[in-house]
């Protein structure tokens, strides 16, 4: 679970926690909703920044590949906030940094 700062417009902030499947989740939303910015016809035109994909690790790995996300996840969340406005405040992005009712009982690890 990644703990994330999220400062909206208004000067308002709040801690969420999203895992990565979550984000995970978000991309393919934003692949599927924005074809022509994910690339699909000519990677060349892709704006969305890229995620790494899952991948399938032993139980003792967990923290190990949480840690080496941490960049990447950072680095995702700040360039999705620069794109166009049209991406950038679509109904999936500012859903997924909305607070929810799991981010007011946070996991205890």
């Amino acid at each position: 679970v990644y703990i994330i700062k999220v400062t909206w417009s208004n000067g308002a902030t709040e801690v969420i926690y999203r895992r990565y499947s979550k984000f995970f989740d978000l991309q393919m939303q934003m692949l599927d909703k924005f074809p022509m910015e994910g690339g699909q016809k000519d990677p060349k035109q892709r704006i969305i920044p890229f995620l790494p994909g899952k991948i399938l690790f032993r139980r003792s790995h967990v923290r190990d590949v949480a840690v080496k996300r941490l960049i990447p996840i950072d680095e995702y969340c700040k360039a999705l906030i620069q794109l166009p406005p049209y991406i950038s405040q679509c109904e999936e992005v500012l859903q997924f940094f909305e607070t929810r009712p799991d981010d007011l009982t946070p996991p205890k690890e």
